[in-house]
């Protein structure tokens, strides 16, 4: 008995397990969010008494209930009508889960219609509209579209397409008697079950706030159309992977063992069916209700009551489906949809005639075109435009995804303005094209790969995989019914897509959805800066269009004609002229000031301050400014500067515009402006320096394009656009040029130090003192160099007293000079004050040359008072020169190496000028000798301390040249203080030393350099000179001879000398010979055949003098001559014999070989390995 039992228990248990594992089998995925509710949370229902009668109206009949919602304002109750635009209330309110998020938005009635698709013989119709992924359904109700079209005379076209291929003999058809009897007492049931204790009031409902976080771009008329969301409550609905954003008017109680039940009421004597069964499951699972409270009545008497659990419903009699198959008729449903309707912005219709098993999408927008009706044809036109802006700009707004979805917003605002009429829509159409020029990001870094920024973004798709998706579409369709064909040819050829037999929709997975979820797309646009920024003016001019068109007062405006150019002025404006420039300039800062904040009154074009057409000219004009910025910028860089100050023109035209138009200037525009102004002033430095360009630049400066002169034209609607024309104008006078860039960049100063824009721009202010001290310094070069001229002009002449002109040269650079160091200190830039004292006392060494002491017969005087003045401030700087030095090489020991070796030079410069003046010119009329050669040694050695010897770089030559010249100079002076020096033996003696020290450097640093053979022929000549004349003081015989070899030895020395012009020589020879149409020239080293002469001139007496004081002395002598004594003797005699026999009017090259052969000679006989003598 017990293993009966046993056995029975075990097959009661795998029988329980079967039927749970059925049941799980037949379970959906569903859950639902309420996102908003207007209604107060769920009362319990009053349950009536048996025998009620539901034909008599309650006391609170038809009034207004929160508990109801719009169940209770009208006889219809739960099934009330649709409104054919109520997925457009719900996208509006909310537009963040459009496009993306979700995959329906759509009235409960109009989900559970297409849901029954399969089970119904009635009709459906509806309205299909795509928005990126997301697809809005709508009832579109035939009858009531073809009585109103009878009245106003739209949707002809459709009706007559519908009597002529779908149902030819249309007539309207009317609710029975017994319909409008059930929806009666069902409103009269709902208000009965009301409870008595629930007294809520519409001024106590709570809800959820709806989302609202998109900008009030245009009035609320045109932004919502009047298109309300007026639903009890809208439901995030998840079922299975389908995502729906659900409107709901059910109405909800609370009782039994759950929170929340739904009431329904039925006919006793008529048997649930399964299209009811479903209708009451689709319902609860939409508002997340786990029970069913089910009135039965008999004619209108209450009967009973039963309770039945959501899950319950499929399996109830004569209700029973399967709840797998009505997942699989949504997600048919979806995809087929999804597939077919790909256009934005188009209105699809999906239509089954009653009775029929056939489903056919219509296009009706192309419909629409073919019959040439007009946009506001469509009444859905508007709504889904409005709906195609607001997900763009919503999307626009969400900071986090960036560039992600651009090539998305691009096509829904494209697809926005197609579908407006821009003289019935102007806000729409100005908003969307101000939001596409948005996109184009104008300052935005160039990036290596353009691969993601090519992809996606046509008008109708999202990515260029789309038509070939649809290409496989199409050879798909026979297998999945979409595109397959019907008994009517006909018919079938207007529709897009067509089920065959609504059997099919319970196939799982029979349509197969080709738009599934993508990869998002960057935004489609150029890397060319120059194009981006076209794109942004086209969007712009049209932007514009747009509001000047909705602006009514045409007649007063100025007459201009967007096809004929505005002429771009230039003048050669003098110097003399910018003094009147100084008026105009400063108008820069008269659009500065905010204007007064009640200003009202119309503007030029006629607009009212605070209109939609005033805030958007407003945005317009600053994006094409910030446009035309970019564009000169670029062309700055590409050195085309005529065109870079066209494009700077248009900006500071359009700011001008902006500035006419609004009420008060925000410090981002401000700031804005002052980087124009600073572009400005950059433009026409350039445009300063590059003077021989001007033809090229004058033809890039007049060219404009249609696009400019229209805008232009909108421009000139609301202002004269005359305010920047004095900083935009291209003149032909370069310091007209520098004083209008310096006035430019003082206008940007002034607007960054002015109290709206003060402490925003700490960055920018920098820039712009470093660029003021810049034009500064430049307009200082300018006026030194001019006075250099004015000077050099002079030299000619018999008097050279200053002139005026040449004073306030002076004084003009002297005072930009200080300036600019000022503004360099301002921002402690110590590199470029640097610099400007460099130029500081280049000036004072033109005022001190200027004052120079000439005589009567031309020759230079003595070094004058009135020079020492300016050396001495020119000194002045150069102990500033130090310590800015000095300072800055101990932080920035290996920063702006070339400002450093400017610094050295200048340094080195001065010193050595002011020396060689002292030299040259000793002023003894003023000084003891003593002095002057104290001052002189100074100097030189201060310079020679700023000769970076070590340093390779391409001024080393120049710095080893001086310092053999300083070296060279030095021991000349004191050669000839120590000829001079008369008593003190112990002062000639280092008189002596130093001059030997200083000529053997001078020797060395000459011969490193070898291009410079005439100074060390001369130094060395010189030096021999020293040996003679301290030979000349000399008695003993062996002192002599000693000295006369050693005089020799360097004579020796000078063979290197003339081997380097005995090269060029030769070189100026064959030179002609190579190229004998070149004319003659001398060599490249600028060998002076002159100066080479002279110095023979000395040289070979010299060496005549040396060769026979040996002779004489060598002879003279007493001890008997060694064998190297008499061959060196012969050697003597030999070389002075053929030095006398030498031709005089023999060709230099030949006088120069025979000295080198001459020398070599001597040399194995006179020294060991010296690298001056020749090999």
């Amino acid at each position: 008995i017990l293993s009966a039992l046993l056995m029975k228990l075990c097959q009661t248990f795998v029988f329980l397990k079967e039927l749970e594992a059925c049941s799980s089998s037949n379970e959906v995925k569903s859950s639902a969010v309420v996102k908003y509710s207007a209604a107060p949370p769920p009362t319990s229902y009053a349950l009536l008494q048996e025998k009620t009668d539901l034909k008599l109206p309650p006391a609170n009949w038809l009034r207004e209930n929160p508990q109801l919602g719009s169940a209770g304002t009208t006889v219809l109750g739960s099934s009330s009508k649709s409104k054919p635009f109520s997925s457009f209330g719900m996208a509006y309110d909310f537009i963040d889960s459009i496009g993306d998020d979700v995959d329906v938005v759509s009235d409960s009635e109009n989900i559970k219609k297409l849901l029954k698709i399969p089970y119904s013989k009635s009709h459906v119709s509806m309205a299909v509209h795509r928005v990126g992924r997301t697809l809005l359904l709508d009832e579109l109700d035939i009858q009531e579209l073809f009585m109103r079209s009878s009245q106003t005379g739209d949707w002809t076209w459709l009706k007559e397409f519908y009597q002529r291929l779908i149902d030819q003999k249309w007539q309207r058809k009317k609710k029975s008697k017994e319909h409008w009897y059930q929806k009666a007492i069902l409103s009269k049931f709902l208000y009965y079950s009301v409870s008595v204790d629930s007294k809520f009031a519409l001024g106590q409902v709570t809800s959820v706030p709806k989302e609202q976080n998109l900008p009030t771009l245009f009035n609320e008329g045109e932004n919502s159309q009047g298109l309300r969301n007026d639903f009890v409550r809208n439901i995030m609905w998840t079922f299975e992977d389908i995502h729906m954003l659900v409107g709901s008017n059910m109405p909800i109680f609370g009782g039994g063992r759950y929170p929340a039940v739904s009431l329904r009421l039925r006919d006793n004597n008529k048997p649930i069916n399964i299209l009811t069964g479903i209708d009451y499951w689709l319902d609860n699972l939409m508002c997340n209700v786990p029970e069913l409270v089910m009135c039965f009545h008999v004619n209108g008497i209450v009967q009973k009551y039963e309770m039945i659990k959501t899950e319950d419903i499929p399996d109830l009699e004569n209700s029973t489906f399967s709840t797998r198959v009505v997942k699989d008729i949504a997600q048919n449903i979806l995809s087929f949809l999804k597939s077919n309707c790909t256009k934005e912005g188009h209105t699809y219709w999906l239509f089954k005639a009653s009775g029929s098993d056939i489903v056919k999408l219509y296009d009706l927008t192309t419909l629409c075109e073919e019959a040439e009706e007009e946009k506001c044809q469509n009444p859905f036109t508007l709504p889904v435009a409005v709906l195609l802006y607001k997900v763009a700009s919503n999307m626009m707004l969400k900071a986090r995804q960036n560039r992600k979805h651009y090539g998305t917003i691009r096509t829904l605002l494209l697809n926005c303005v197609k579908l407006l009429d821009e003289e019935r829509h102007p806000q729409i159409i100005a908003s969307a094209h101000y939001m596409l020029s948005e996109l184009f990001q104008l300052d935005e870094p160039e990036e290596d790969g353009g691969e993601s920024l090519r992809a996606g973004g046509s008008e109708d798709s999202y990515s260029d995989e789309e038509g070939e998706e649809e290409e496989e579409l199409q050879e798909d369709s026979d297998d999945n019914g979409s595109h397959s064909t019907c008994s009517d040819p006909q018919d079938d050829s207007k529709a897009v897509a067509v089920i065959r037999s609504v059997g099919e929709l319970s196939v799982p997975e029979k349509y197969r959805s080709t738009h599934q979820i993508r990869p998002s797309y960057v935004f489609p646009v150029s890397q060319d800066k120059e194009e981006r920024c076209r794109h942004v003016l086209s969007c712009v001019l049209k932007g514009l269009k747009a509001v000047d068109g909705s602006i009514k007062k045409e007649s007063d405006l100025p007459a201009a004609d967007p096809n004929t150019p505005i002429p771009l002025k230039y003048e050669d404006r003098s110097a003399s002229g910018a003094c009147a420039a100084e008026k105009g300039i400063a108008l820069l800062l008269d659009r500065v000031g905010p204007v007064q904040e009640d200003q009202k009154h119309p503007t030029r074009s006629g607009m009212i301050p605070g209109s939609w057409q005033h805030r958007m000219k407003l945005q317009l004009f600053l994006k094409a400014s910030k446009a035309y910025y970019v564009l000169s910028d670029a062309a700055t860089n590409l050195l085309k500067y005529g065109r870079a100050l066209r494009y700077i023109r248009l900006a500071l035209q359009c700011h001008d515009a902006y500035c006419s138009v609004s009420t008060t200037l925000h410090p981002r525009v401000l700031l804005f402006h002052s980087q124009c102004l600073s572009l400005c002033g950059d433009i026409q430095l350039m445009l300063a320096q590059n003077a021989s360009n001007r033809a090229a630049y004058l033809e890039e400066y007049s060219y404009q394009t249609k696009e400019d002169q229209e805008i232009l034209h909108s421009l000139h609607r609301e202002s004269s656009c005359q305010a920047f024309n004095m900083a935009t104008d291209l003149a032909m006078d370069p310091e007209y040029q520098l004083f209008v860039s310096s006035k430019c960049y003082e206008a940007a100063y002034d607007l960054l130090i002015s109290g709206a824009v003060k402490d925003q721009g700490p960055d920018q202010l920098a820039q712009v003192l470093k660029r003021l001290g810049n034009i500064r310094n430049e307009m200082g070069v300018y006026y030194m160099n001019q006075a250099a001229a004015l000077q050099a002009d002079k030299e000619g002449m018999s008097k050279r007293s200053v002139s005026v002109a040449e004073q306030e040269m002076w004084k003009k650079s002297f005072a930009f000079f200080e300036k600019g160091m000022k503004d360099f200190e301002a921002i402690a830039d110590n590199t470029n004050t640097a610099l400007l004292l460099c130029n500081t006392g280049r000036l004072m060494r033109i005022c001190a040359q200027a004052h120079c002491a000439v005589s009567a017969d031309q020759s230079r005087g003595e070094f004058s008072p009135e020079e020492a003045l300016y050396y001495n401030k020119v000194k002045t700087a150069n102990f500033f020169w130090s310590v800015f030095l000095h300072f800055c090489i101990s932080i920035y020991p290996l920063s702006h190496p070339a400002v450093w070796d400017s610094v050295n030079w200048e340094l080195s410069t001065t010193y050595f000028t002011l020396a060689t003046l002292l030299q040259d010119y000793a002023p003894l009329s003023r000084k003891a000798q003593e002095q002057i050669e104290r001052e002189v040694t100074e100097a030189m050695m201060k310079s020679l301390k700023y000769c970076d010897l070590q340093t390779e770089s391409a001024r080393q030559p120049l710095y080893q040249y001086r310092a053999a010249t300083i070296h060279h100079r030095l021991a000349s002076m004191y050669h000839s203080c120590f000829r001079n020096q008369v008593g003190d033996e112990h002062l000639r003696k280092q008189h002596r030393s130093l001059a030997e020290l200083h000529y053997s450097k001078a020797v060395r640093l000459f011969l490193s350099l070898k291009d410079a053979p005439c100074e060390l022929l001369r130094t060395l000549l010189e030096r021999v000179a020293f040996a003679e004349f301290t030979m000349a003081g000399q008695s003993s015989s062996g002192a002599k001879l000693k000295t006369l070899t050693g005089a020799l030895e360097i004579m020796t020395e000078t063979c290197y000398a003339f081997q380097i012009i005995h090269k060029e020589l030769l070189e100026e020879q064959t030179q002609p010979t190579e190229n004998p149409e070149a004319p003659e020239s001398p060599s490249s080293s600028g060998l002076n055949l002159q100066e080479v002469m002279k110095l023979i001139g000395v040289f070979e007496p010299s060496l005549s003098f040396l060769l026979l004081q040996l002779v004489k002395l060598m002879t003279a002598m007493k001890r008997k001559p060694s064998n190297k004594d008499d061959e060196q003797l012969k050697l003597y005699k030999n070389v002075y014999s053929k030095l006398l026999r030498a031709e005089k009017n023999a060709p230099l090259l030949s006088r120069v070989e025979l000295y080198m052969e001459l020398l070599q000679q001597l040399n194995p006989q006179t020294g060991s390995g010296n690298t001056g003598v020749c090999s």
